[in-house]
């Protein structure tokens, strides 16, 4: 599936300068469209080499750009401009608040390119729409579960439906631990290592509780109570008690929740009266941080115990 994202974003949220915006760019109009997540700084095309160039890709002018630019005549630099411009780039965007050659607008206004300056430094600017881009045109799912965040860490609780998975999470943010998502969590992989978790806006902030209903979680616990996206660090699955199923009860073997082309670790925890699963949470949370920071309690047990048969052993 292709994602996009709409030029009108970009210059929103980069808040870019326009110089010049086609009709078919305007917010009265509709909205071009990035598909692409590279950039490109177009000093081979300006010194003539085309092969391998990507049209798809936003063309940022910085300081070496420009200055190249500059020692030109008007009318090879007009020419230049020309043939990047009919390449049908999406949008060529000057950094550091330089003033665009007036060829350059020329060449912008024949061929419909959006030409934007931003204010930014030439690096900092690329970092910062590549990241934008990598948010919004990330490969994505839905899943029905609940997003909490616990002692900073993303957990994605999922299980049947009825099987108490909004209710744990009532109780954890009761336990002063914050809500991202219920019912619907809209995930993102957002680079190789990370899933991003949100909430569809139609839901955001809500819970809903068999018995009473909807409950708005801002309104009630506060803003402190609540977060617009999370990293999934940890996927907890809860499912009824099976007499039947072996559960292990050591935590040595790993176990991981694939999503995503992502492995996430994972947990599942037996649902049976008077467990108190917030609390369960917690410690699977803190327990899933100390395993990233290098300790593992399971293998040092495990350690202890074989190191404890291996002198009884020798005796």
């Amino acid at each position: 599936m292709e994602y996009k994202v709409s030029l009108a974003s970009i210059i929103d949220n980069l808040k870019l300068k326009i110089i010049y915006l086609p009709e078919d760019a305007g917010p009265t109009g509709k909205e071009r469209m990035v598909t692409s997540v590279e950039v490109n700084r177009p000093g081979l095309i300006l010194a003539g080499f085309y092969d391998h160039f990507e049209d798809s890709r936003i063309q940022i002018f910085g300081n070496v750009e420009m200055s190249f630019l500059e020692d030109m005549n008007s009318e090879k630099r007009l020419h230049i401009l020309d043939v990047l411009c009919a390449r049908g780039v999406p949008a060529i965007v000057v950094t550091r608040d330089k003033e665009p050659f007036a060829e350059m607008l020329t060449s912008a206004k024949k061929y419909g390119i959006p030409l934007l300056i931003s204010k930014s430094s030439t690096s900092r600017f690329m970092s910062a729409l590549i990241s934008f881009l990598n948010v919004e045109m990330a490969p994505r799912v839905t899943r029905h579960g609940v997003l909490v965040e616990v002692y900073g860490e993303g957990i994605l609780i999922l299980g049947d439906s009825g099987i108490g998975k909004s209710e744990t999470a009532m109780e954890l943010l009761k336990r002063g631990h914050r809500l991202v998502a219920d019912d619907a969590v809209e995930i993102k992989s957002v680079s190789d290592i990370t899933l991003v978790g949100s909430s569809p806006d139609l839901i955001r902030y809500l819970i809903e509780l068999r018995g009473i209903g909807i409950v708005d979680v801002r309104q009630i616990f506060g803003m402190g109570a609540v977060k617009e996206t999370s990293k999934i660090d940890l996927v907890v699955q809860l499912e009824k008690w099976n007499e039947q199923k072996q559960y292990d009860r050591l935590g040595i073997d790993d176990q991981f929740y694939e999503l995503l082309d992502h492995k996430i670790p994972s947990v599942t925890i037996p649902i049976m009266p008077g467990r108190n699963l917030a609390v369960i949470v917690e410690v699977a949370a803190m327990n899933n941080r100390q395993k990233r920071s290098g300790y593992n309690a399971a293998v040092e047990f495990n350690k202890r115990l074989l190191q404890q048969l291996g002198s009884e052993g020798e005796s």
